[in-house]
């Protein structure tokens, strides 16, 4: 008797697997061949985080009253160093105890926030380009997505007076990234207040993605140091770039109380907490100081160099300002696409580089470049790719 197909579910129409999932089992299938792919695509931290933090882990997982389910809203040991960080970096006061909400992993505050606040029919602002997690977890959660363009004219900056021009009556969320991932540009306090205004007058809750901002960047921000901005952003963060913790998921949601609790009416019923000893490193690792940062940038930056090296070769244009662990580069004009592109070097030179179109239409003619790798590398690959010249 032929057994009874199994569907999935329609919420995972137009929803396929997440690229880097997908790609990175070609490039090991590659390997297997022989290939050994240099791989720049994904901003995995290949530096480790400081050794304090580490201690503090080992140390504390091996104590025996440590196993248990933790509080829904996390240590206060945490949150009281999630409070004191943002108040030493980004100069905003944060209540430890209603405006904090530790997550395991921003990622998964994106789809927190969605599930809570997102209806059928009701619409997220989402960058074009912009992370694909955006959305993904806005049509997971049966919401819809309204692409606002950034371009290089406008210096990767939201059009106000496109966005000004919108029906708003069923805009609820609008997310927003500064400093920005794929492009790397810094935040425009202007423009971001004027956001700030735009999203007060109607009634739109924002997300601020801010994973970045250390990274490569000497002014840290948070779109909660502008006046009014706690009414209406809801702002994620994360230990995965800054303190190198990206497989201990470790992110934070910080935002007016009301907006906390309502969030974690959700997450409630989704995780039973998060490890102690993980959020009691993740304490350790908050309260380091410029040295930690200035060291980890000193790294970057001369790996940027290498990867500007890189991108000459390709023929490809770039700011040199900008930040993060990637670089941003428009594509020479004779390939149709960063696709393209990005399918030349990995078959013919065995170096995978992101093709920017995955995140979004606006991103197709150009590529990002990760900057997680040894600087040897960086140059194994420049050889690769101009001996395939």
């Amino acid at each position: 008797m032929p057994v009874k197909q199994i569907h999935t579910s329609s919420r995972l129409e137009g929803i396929g697997e997440y690229y880097f999932s997908q790609k990175l089992r070609e490039i090991d299938d590659l390997n297997k061949q022989g290939k050994n792919i240099i791989s720049l695509g994904i901003g995995s931290p290949d530096l480790p985080p400081h050794p304090d933090v580490i201690k503090v882990l080992q140390e504390e997982s091996a104590k025996p009253n440590v196993h248990a389910y933790q509080s829904y809203k996390g240590s206060p040991v945490l949150r009281n160093a999630i409070s004191n960080w943002y108040k030493k970096w980004y100069g905003v006061d944060v209540n430890p105890d209603t405006e904090i909400l530790p997550l395991i992993g921003s990622k998964e505050g994106i789809m927190h926030i969605c599930m809570t606040y997102l209806n059928d029919g009701d619409i997220a602002l989402v960058p074009n380009p912009g992370y694909p997690t955006y959305r993904s977890a806005v049509k997971l959660a049966g919401g819809t997505c309204l692409d606002y363009e950034l371009t290089e004219a406008n210096s990767w900056q939201p059009d106000l007076t496109v966005l000004a021009a919108l029906d708003t009556t069923n805009i609820k969320l609008m997310f927003v990234n500064y400093p920005h991932m794929p492009t790397g540009e810094l935040p425009n306090v202007e423009v971001l207040k004027q956001l700030v205004a735009f999203a007060r007058e109607h009634g739109i809750l924002i997300v601020h993605d801010n994973p970045y901002s250390f990274i490569l960047n000497d002014n840290p921000m948070s779109l909660l140091s502008l006046e009014g901005a706690k009414d209406v952003v809801l702002e994620l963060n994360s230990l995965s770039k800054s303190q190198n913790m990206a497989g201990w998921r470790i992110g934070m949601l910080i935002a007016a109380k009301e907006r906390i609790d309502e969030v974690l009416r959700f997450k409630s019923n989704m995780d039973s907490g998060m490890f102690l000893p993980l959020q009691l490193a993740a304490a350790v690792a908050l309260g380091l100081g410029k040295d930690w940062y200035d060291s980890i940038n000193t790294v970057y930056r001369e790996r940027r160099v290498k990867v500007f090296e890189l991108l000459d070769v390709l023929q490809c244009d770039y700011s040199k300002n900008q930040v993060g662990m990637f670089v941003w580069a428009k594509i020479p004009a004779t390939y149709k696409d960063g696709y393209t592109l990005s399918d030349d070097v990995l078959y013919n030179s065995n170096v995978f580089i992101t093709p920017g179109g995955i995140f979004g239409s606006a991103g197709n003619g150009y590529i990002r470049v990760s900057l997680c790798g040894s600087i040897e590398k960086f140059e194994e690959a420049i050889r690769r790719v101009v001996s395939d010249k």
